[in-house]
């Protein structure tokens, strides 16, 4: 009996390290099957191409010159293959050895199968409950979109789109596959068509999934396969942009399948609900972002209240000496400064310190004081309420600081974090190879030791334990994190420990051969890799800060420096001019990468002008250009910015 075909089609865009482990991982699934795949590059800029050509020369690459988004791309692979079934699976997924085995295999015996998916869990151990869903109708679109399903994630009224009444643990008939993984029978893609391009990202795998439903076929989940899936590696999927692409991916997805009444109900609540989910997720952004200044506003503020009654009534003999004018102007006025010092000094970054706090609040004080000095005699309260309320700011802010550290974490330590403990799963070499990554990357862990990962072999006194032993060694060690050695393990086994484990630990991955370990732990942010790339100072959270405000400055010097330039008939000036509308709203920066040389960089916003186009056009090749890009990025200081502009104005 002939042995039925795979092919596997994998669409990339600039997740080069994710993509690495993915196909490491298909490979292993591959071994004793016909199985042929497929690599489609939607123009990938961070050297994603050279290293497939490199790690993986068997893997056919189709090599796109922009982006044709999701759907084409996987279209050109399958018009490019022929074999019995299809494989779509994200680049930022890792399957075990059995997996494309499970499939064929499934394939083959349930004729009636037109599309098939799989138990998915994240980085972080937790399911996703995108494995199985159900058709977005008009009320399941909006119940999801208004956020009801989350609320009732079980009913089978209000969660029809994950199907939460069905156990992820069993197979089930289900009527929507997620693309991330969906495995497809050709001879269905040939009956009802691949997938419709009119989706550019998210809503084909629902318009694909219907069409085969609607064909007579089925559409299964497996339960008893289990593969990650990494998030937020493409979109964050708490962003603005993936809420209007997602939900007008849906509202094609209705115009297209649904006419009259229906559609004009559906596409109606759609609208209706993007508009509601994009006003929840502005919310919670300024929320998230504003929750720590607003607290601290609030806390010097009320000190401010109570310490000039305090003051009036210790060195006045009156509580009432201050009149309302104090809270009015002056508090507001000291709170204000405190809490912009505190952003500036970077007290509000994730990592911030008590001393960038007491750095800030101090700087704050002398500014006061320096605009003190020019206020009218009638709003010169008093300078022992500034040195007072300069010592409640560091007080409140930092005892604030502890409080939430405390009841978050159970330390009193707050900015950076206590050291983890970790512990790496792996033979000796791979493991001693793992532990070199971390400290050239630089990367502060308290490493525990090594857990050997044959469950059956008893290790000898070089390890902690066996991987058997995990649950124990956890516990008895105080685990927060572990780093399995892909090489020294079977996907399957590392799979089935990050789902038994769940959320007690963070996991990574190092991959058999490369230089980065893996892991994501949030659907709303992208992977943190430990990697022995170079670190760059313009990625840093204050080093971004401080560039934005050097566009700031420069904008208003090339407002108030453009008679002066005229006069001396400075060239490009109109040009700088026109900008200015664009670099005060954020959408450009003066200074950016030149050219399209940037893999491996740091993102930067488009600039008015790239690095290179100061030296009066003088042509550069693209190393020589991607060499300037890096030297930028690695030397960043808001000064340079000031001299490359002015080069540029002047021609030098």
């Amino acid at each position: 009996m002939t042995q039925s075909s795979l092919t596997v089609v994998i669409v990339n865009y600039n997740v080069c390290h994710f993509l690495e482990q993915c196909l490491l991982s298909v490979e292993r699934a591959a071994r004793g099957l016909v199985v042929t795949i497929v690599v489609v590059d939607n123009n990938s800029s961070d050297g994603s191409l050279a290293m497939v050509r490199r790690r993986f020369p068997q893997v056919r690459v189709i090599a796109n010159t922009d982006n044709p988004g999701f759907s084409k791309a996987n279209n050109q692979a399958i018009y490019n293959t022929h074999s019995d079934y299809v494989l779509l699976l994200n680049p930022d997924t890792v399957i075990g050895e059995d997996t494309l085995k499970v499939c064929i295999e499934y394939f083959d015996q349930h004729p009636q199968v037109g599309g098939l998916g799989v138990r998915m869990i994240d980085g972080s151990g937790a399911f996703l409950p995108e494995s199985k869903r159900g058709f977005p109708s008009p009320f399941v679109a909006f119940a999801k979109t208004i956020g009801l399903s989350r609320l009732f994630p079980r009913s089978t009224l209000w969660n029809r789109y994950h199907l939460g009444f069905l156990d992820e643990h069993k197979n089930h008939s289900v009527e929507v596959l997620a693309g991330a993984f969906m495995g497809l029978r050709r001879s269905v893609l040939e009956e009802i068509g691949t997938l419709d391009e009119a989706f550019f990202m998210y809503g084909e795998d629902i318009d694909l999934s219907y069409r085969i439903v609607k064909a007579g076929y089925e559409n299964h989940y497996i339960a008893h396969n289990t593969i990650i899936h990494y998030k937020g590696e493409s979109t964050k999927k708490g962003s603005l942009n993936y809420v209007r692409v997602f939900y007008q991916a849906m509202i094609i997805f209705a115009r297209k399948h649904f006419t009259g009444q229906k559609a004009w109900l559906f596409v109606g609540m759609l609208q209706i609900a993007i508009y509601l989910r994009a006003a929840i997720t502005v919310v919670g952004h300024v929320f998230r972002a504003g929750f720590l200044p607003i607290l601290d506003g609030c806390l010097i503020f009320g000190g401010l209240y109570f310490l000039k009654d305090f003051w009036g009534s210790y060195h006045f003999g009156d509580p009432a000496y201050y009149d309302h004018s104090f809270m009015l102007f002056n508090a507001t006025f000291y709170t204000l400064f405190w809490m912009i010092s505190i952003y500036l000094s970077g007290g509000y970054d994730r990592t911030a310190t008590p001393w960038r706090l007491i750095r800030g609040i101090l700087a704050g004080t002398i500014l006061i004081a320096a605009v003190y000095g020019f206020l009218d005699q009638s709003l010169r309260s008093s300078r022992a309420l500034i040195l007072l309320g300069m010592a409640w700011a560091i007080v409140g802010t930092i005892g604030l600081r502890i409080i939430r550290a405390l009841k978050k974490n159970g330390t009193l330590h707050f900015g950076l974090p206590a050291k983890q403990n970790l512990a790496i799963i792996g033979q000796q070499a791979e493991a001693e190879r793992a532990i070199q990554l971390l400290q050239q990357a630089e990367i502060k862990k308290n490493i525990i030791g090594t857990i050997h990962p044959d469950g059956r072999q008893v290790p000898d006194t070089n390890y902690l334990g066996s991987v058997a032993q995990l649950l124990h060694l956890m516990k008895w060690y105080a685990l927060d994190e572990v780093i399995f050695c892909m090489q020294d393990m079977r996907t399957q086994e590392i799979i089935r420990w990050m789902d038994q484990l769940g959320r007690k630990m963070t996991y990574r991955i190092l991959p058999s051969g490369s230089s980065t370990i893996i892991g994501s732990s949030s659907k709303n942010t992208s992977g943190e890799l430990y990697t022995i790339d170079i670190r760059y100072p313009i990625a840093t959270a204050a080093n971004r800060r401080n560039k934005r405000f050097a566009d700031m400055g420069i904008a208003l010097l090339v407002i108030t420096m453009l008679p002066i330039t005229i006069l001396l008939s400075v060239p490009r000036t109109w040009y700088l001019w026109k900008q200015l509308p664009a670099v005060f709203s954020s959408k450009r920066t003066w200074v950016g990468y030149g050219g399209d040389q940037i893999h491996g960089l740091p993102f930067l916003k488009k600039g008015v002008i790239g690095i290179g186009q100061q030296y009066n056009g003088t042509p550069i090749d693209t190393a020589t250009q991607w060499r300037l890009n890096r030297i930028y990025a690695k030397n960043f200081k808001p000064s340079q910015d000031v001299v490359i502009l002015w080069n540029y104005m002047v021609g030098k």
